[in-house]
């Protein structure tokens, strides 16, 4: 008989999630991308595609795609230091 202490459900559930969690640059950009582009940006976009080290990010509107355009120099670095590995280089954005 074992003497350990019983572990949290939501423990145990965390730590098989990451272990059955795509090992793909995009599902790792999406499991960080809400905390690299911050909770306004991660509202309006979602990263959908990876290629090569260029991100697709899909907007809700027009005007979304031209901001995160603009921001991309700030945003690459963002994401790219909570991958820890410089994984993006290039961002393209579309509409939904």
């Amino acid at each position: 008989m074992s003497n350990a202490a019983p572990r949290l459900l939501s423990s145990a559930l965390e730590e098989l999630a990451s272990e059955l969690a795509p090992t793909t640059t995009l599902a790792r950009v999406q499991a960080v991308w809400a905390s690299a582009a911050g909770p306004a940006i991660a509202a309006a976009a979602r990263p959908t595609a990876e290629r090569g080290g260029v991100l697709t990010v899909t907007c809700s509107a027009a005007v979304w795609a031209q901001e995160l355009v603009l921001m991309a120099d700030d945003l690459i670095p963002r994401v790219n230091g909570a991958l820890g590995e410089t994984a993006v280089r290039e961002l393209r954005c579309r509409t939904a």
